[in-house]
Order: structure tokens, then sequence, then C-alpha cells
């Protein structure tokens, strides 16, 4: 298994300009198609917790499917743990790419948060 593992959504522009940021630093990681292979609530329950953020920060917003379920004005109402069951339910409702190494993750694409998960 990879050091360093990294979910994304092939036709996510995000993902693919993070995975161009990875290889054009020669960073060998483990390529896992968020939606094929989304994480368990346990992996969430983890990256979540490595990564320091609020949970409504793994929710991908902007998705077609978030706003489908109407879940800006549901998560409010929601415990950490059903929400993680929502997660885990549809990788496509999961911000993307997430980048996990050791005891250190984040989620979505800025360089600078890269670097602290990879330093």
């Amino acid at each position: 298994m990879a050091e360093i593992l990294f979910y994304e959504y092939p036709k996510c522009g995000t993902c693919r300009n993070a995975k161009k940021y990875l290889d054009a630093n020669g960073i060998e990681y483990e390529d896992i198609h968020i939606v094929e292979n989304s994480p368990t609530i346990e992996q969430l329950r983890d990256y979540l917790e490595k990564s320091g953020l609020e949970i409504k920060k793994f929710f991908n917003t902007s998705g077609n499917k978030y706003k489908e379920l109407g879940l800006k004005d549901k998560l409010k109402d929601m415990s950490v743990e059903e929400q993680l069951n929502l997660l885990a339910s549809d990788g496509m409702l999961i911000k993307r790419p997430i980048l996990v190494r050791g005891d250190k993750a984040t989620v979505g694409f800025k360089e600078e948060e890269f670097q602290k998960v990879l330093g």
C-alpha cells in the first residue's frame, strides 16, 4: 500500500490540477477513484480527525447530489455520525480530492495544504 492516498474523481478539474502538482513534484501516491472506491465510514472518521477540519468541509457543496438532497439545510440538524454515514453512502457527496499521508489529511486542493500533509 502506498504511503500517500489520493482520492479523486477523474472528471474533476480540481483533482486533475492536484494530480499535476503531485506528478510535477515527483510524489508517488495510490490513486483511488472516489466513486468506485468510496471511503468507508471508518476511513472518513479517520481522515476527518487527521485533517482537523469541520465535517462540513468534507461535503461537495457544489455537487448536484448535494443540491438534489437539499443538504444545505439538513446538515445542521444531523449528528456527525449521520453525516459520516451519508458521505460514505455516495462518493459524489464527498469533496475532492482527499490527500492522506500518515497522521495528516486534507480535502480540496490548495498547494500550501498539500505541502503540510506531504511535509
